[in-house]
């Protein structure tokens, strides 16, 4: 297993994740061989945002022994009330849910703190007119949770809570048919009817926050990486064939601040599948072959996906990339970590030779040398 650093938070979540939804309603045995597969494959980051009694009992009790081997994004707000999953901004309904939660698992802590579907302005000023955020961060200063983390769909309130500085971890949905839709999609209803909404190029929006992620040192747990399963079939697919779960993830896995990619399974053979993920080739890994299809367009933007190597001056042109697309959001305050980011790299901007020789290979039409040329001036090297 490969891990990374959660942002500020000195924890490392497994770059592969166990989203849960899918063993609600299930037997304890089945919660029990997916929970053991998981550990026993080096995954240690969860999501639980389901808020039936019984499922966050099965994986408390599928967890006993093992408790601190799992990072656990416990949701305040995700409740129950009509025995249908739905939300509350209540502030006494949240604490209530939250308490079941610690004794469902038979734990006194839960790792990450999440405010619950944050989609709207309006969900996010409840919260704090309602005293949940005071009520979270007097969680944390107990100790009852380590870090706090917010989910969302919708990159502008995503932005507002980053912006804030009250959350280490933000839950949010990345692949790469959503990251071509306009910010103001209504990614829910869209997994039901379709991809009919998606624009034509990388919405700047949503590259912009998981940029800003990475700025500020928010990490991002990702959900809907594989687009609740369209993005493998050829029959809902938006590109021109489907991707596989390892281009979904590798896909998740090279944006800007990601951590963790949360996969939902329901089979120890479904988490085999997701952590294969770990053994695959660079090719089996590539994504830019089907999302440079003629369905939709990346033009001109850097996904990342090292099409353009080898580069004869040995400079890692994805990575550069990378930090740059990230201090170009204010150049004149670039954070100090992506400045040490970036001169830490074995070759820099200023290695570039100008052959143009990338740009001849890349799918999407970057101008690869005058991003080059721009790192120099932004970084001095």
């Amino acid at each position: 297993m490969q891990y990374r650093p959660i942002g500020k938070t000195g924890l490392s979540a497994s770059v592969i994740g166990l989203g849960t939804e899918h063993l609600d309603n299930k037997p304890y045995e089945l919660v029990e061989e997916v929970i053991h597969a998981a550990l026993e494959q080096g995954i240690n980051m969860m999501d639980l945002f389901m808020p039936g009694e019984a499922v966050r009992r099965n994986i408390g009790k599928a967890l006993a022994g093992n408790r601190k081997k799992m990072l656990i994004q416990g949701h305040i707000g995700s409740v129950d009330l009509r025995e249908q999953y739905d939300m509350s901004r209540d502030l006494d309904v949240c604490k209530r849910y939250f308490d079941k939660l610690l004794e469902c698992l038979d734990t006194d802590y839960i790792d990450f703190g999440m405010l619950f579907f944050l989609d709207s302005d309006a969900d996010i000023d409840a919260l704090f007119e309602n005293g949940v955020v005071d009520y979270a961060l007097e969680l944390k200063r107990q100790g009852v949770v380590k870090a706090l983390g917010a989910s969302a769909h919708n990159p502008a309130t995503a932005r507002r809570m980053v912006d804030s500085g009250l959350i280490d971890l933000l839950m949010f949905s990345i692949n790469p048919a959503f990251d071509l839709m306009a910010g103001t999609t209504d990614i829910m209803a869209m997994l039901g009817e379709g991809y009919t909404e998606m624009v034509q190029a990388l919405d700047p929006a949503r590259a912009e926050l998981y940029r800003l992620c990475e700025s500020r040192g928010v990490g991002i747990s990702v959900m809907k990486t594989l687009g609740a399963g369209k993005l493998l079939s050829a029959d809902h697919t938006p590109f021109a064939e489907p991707l596989t779960p390892a281009q979904c993830i590798h896909y998740a896995l090279t944006r800007p601040a990601v951590v963790s990619t949360l996969i939902g399974c329901q089979s120890k053979a479904q988490v085999l599948e997701a952590t294969r993920y770990l053994d695959c080739t660079d090719a089996e890994k590539d994504y830019a072959s089907i999302i440079s299809g003629v369905k939709r367009d990346f033009t001109g933007s850097c996904v990342y996906c090292n099409h353009c190597l080898p580069c004869p001056a040995n400079i890692n042109i994805a990575t550069v990339n990378k930090y740059l697309d990230i201090a170009v959001l204010d150049e004149n305050n670039v954070p100090g970590s992506i400045r040490q980011h970036y001169a830490a790299l074995e070759k820099h901007g200023s290695d570039c030779i100008q052959c143009e020789s990338c740009e001849a290979r890349c799918p999407f039409g970057v101008a690869v040398s005058k991003q080059m040329l721009r790192a120099v001036r932004i970084f001095g090297e």
